[in-house]
């Protein structure tokens, strides 16, 4: 028997991995975050899987269904959102899995602001412009920052941001990164990525708050940050340069 953590994607059903896909299918269990997994993600299980909603339930709850499954010998499906890497909570599932000598495998899925990136049709690196991608978040009720990660920290190396669980804070965004990046920097929120209710939210942190005020969203947003959302005029890379030589090319 083994627990299979699977990160379902950011939403679409057709966006988890052929791995995480044939897991659903041939798992007898499946845990799922009710609260944030879309239901047609659930059409890849088996018609006899037991589907069980963890979005009420505590970690010990969680854990109890594991140790039931375990005692039954069946293979357990845990459905996340996103990618497992980040903001997942599987760190304290793997811990108590492994007190219990109960074994286990993670597979990634697709990770939201990929999702959200290709549904701007952007590349969030451009030569010249940007070469980082941060990840990152503002504190929260359930899990603060830790000391030394701050926005003001991260802007300052004028790096692409991309913040989730932030939206509730957009305020706070707007008035910590204009000094570091100017009025005139780009931002998008993008929300439900790949979703059928996908929206899109684009200005700058001048004009931001306003743009959303109009249309709001809640929690499943992301914000991105950075002049590589508008910028037009960049140099290519040289990756393509008829004068790069690489081992690839072969050329004298």
């Amino acid at each position: 028997m083994t627990v299979h953590f699977i990160g379902a994607g950011p939403g679409a059903a057709d966006l988890i991995t052929v791995r995480g896909r044939d897991l659903l299918a041939r798992c007898p269990v499946c845990l799922y975050a009710g609260s944030i997994v879309p239901p047609d993600m659930l059409a890849w299980c088996g018609p006899d899987t037991r589907l069980v909603d963890t979005a009420p339930l505590s970690l010990d709850e969680i854990v109890a269904e594991y140790a039931r499954a375990h005692t039954a010998g069946e293979d357990v499906a845990r459905l996340h959102s996103g990618d497992l890497s980040m903001w997942s909570a599987v760190a304290e599932q793997v811990r108590r899995l492994e007190a219990l000598g109960i074994p286990y495998t993670l597979t990634p899925g697709v990770p939201a602001f990929a999702a959200a990136a290709a549904a701007l049709g952007r590349e969030l690196t451009l030569p010249g412009t940007a070469q980082s991608l941060v990840l990152t978040r503002v504190s929260g009720r359930a899990s603060p920052m830790p000391a030394g990660e701050n926005l003001a920290g991260f802007a300052a190396t004028g790096a692409t941001l991309a913040l989730h669980l932030a939206i509730h804070a957009l305020d706070r965004v707007v008035t910590e990164l204009t000094p570091l990046y100017g009025a005139d920097c780009p931002v998008t929120i993008v929300f439900h990525a790949s979703w059928p209710d996908q929206k899109i939210i684009s200005g700058t942190l001048g004009d931001i708050e306003a743009r959303f005020a109009a249309a709001p969203v809640e929690r499943t947003a992301i914000i991105f940050v950075g002049r590589t959302l508008a910028t037009a005029d960049f140099r290519d890379s040289a990756l393509y340069d008829p004068d790069y030589q690489r081992r690839f090319r072969g050329r004298e």
